[in-house]
């Protein structure tokens, strides 16, 4: 997917574990597949996985979670990983790595919800939680300063998007943009987000959200981006139950919209030939926003 990208393997995991967690080394190791953009993901016996972020950046992240995940995960309503070991660079793998408790559940593929409006409550009652939480110290949020900032890039995303065969009209896209970065700026105090509820950060057990992953990029800033599932995943009728449940002014909503527009256009040149998953949703939410700006 990425040109600096870390290369791994089942058998990296294990010379890893062997090295310095060596109670684990012999436990069974395999990839999972995932959407995910930033790490790659092995399953480690039945109760543990393995985290090997793919990017330079990817060793902040792991710190970030070790740190935060022990003090959000009582305040929050759905499970959240627990960090089980950190682990530092080594056998030629140059980044921080980490053991996380395995959580079950599937990710949701976005449109393809048996219960979408519970879904949506679900999500709403996180959204709401995280930004309700009352704790001094968080970093900035990974998406928290105002959506202006993404400008230079989403311009840019568009451009690449209109040098595609990819059936969106570049002018329609920028219009939408455009409405979204016209609604006013949050003036709020900055408050807590995941910034990151993509679907392959969500887990569903039966028909409900069952945990919340990856929260590599929380922090605080402003509300609207815990909000983009809305196009992300949920289909319309149950989009208003999310905005409902999540009890946002209109200036969010519609900050919230340029977020989730933001996040596709930009992925979508990038990742069309390398990640499917990603490329699928991204379409799917650039679709959403062109036909019901809502």
């Amino acid at each position: 997917m990425h040109a600096d990208e870390a290369r791994t393997d089942a058998g990296l995991v294990r010379r890893l574990l062997r090295a310095q967690f060596p109670r684990w080394a012999d436990l069974p190791v395999a990839r999972l597949a995932s959407g995910g953009t930033v790490n790659a993901i092995y399953r480690l016996g039945d109760e543990l996985t393995v985290r090997l972020p793919l990017l330079p950046g990817g060793a902040e992240t792991v710190a970030l979670e070790a740190e935060l995940l022990p003090r959000l995960a009582p305040l929050l309503p759905l499970p959240v990983p627990e960090v089980v070991a950190v682990g530092a660079p080594g056998e030629g793998y140059p980044l921080a790595w980490a053991v996380h408790r395995w959580i079950e559940g599937r990710n949701p593929v976005e449109g393809d919800l048996a219960e979408p409006v519970q879904v949506a409550r679900d999500l709403a009652e996180f959204a709401v939680a995280m930004r309700e939480i009352d704790l001094t110290g968080g970093p900035p949020a990974h998406r928290g300063a105002a959506l202006a900032g993404e400008d230079p890039a989403m311009r840019t995303a568009i451009e690449a998007l209109r040098r595609t065969d990819e059936p969106f009209d570049a002018d329609e896209i920028t219009a939408a943009w455009e409405e979204s970065l016209a609604a006013p700026e949050w003036t709020g105090p900055p408050c807590w987000t995941h910034s990151d509820l993509m679907p392959s950060n969500l887990l569903l057990t039966g028909a409900r959200i069952s945990a919340v992953i990856d929260f590599g990029t929380a922090g605080t800033g402003e509300p609207a981006t815990d909000l983009i599932p809305a196009w992300n995943l949920l289909p319309a009728p149950a989009r208003q139950t999310y905005r409902g449940a999540a009890n946002v002014d209109d200036a969010t909503w519609t900050r919230s919209r340029g977020w989730a527009l933001s996040m596709a256009v930009i992925q979508l040149p990038y990742y069309r030939h390398t990640n499917p998953v990603i490329s699928a949703n991204a379409r799917y939410v650039i679709g959403e926003i062109l036909r019901r700006r809502d």
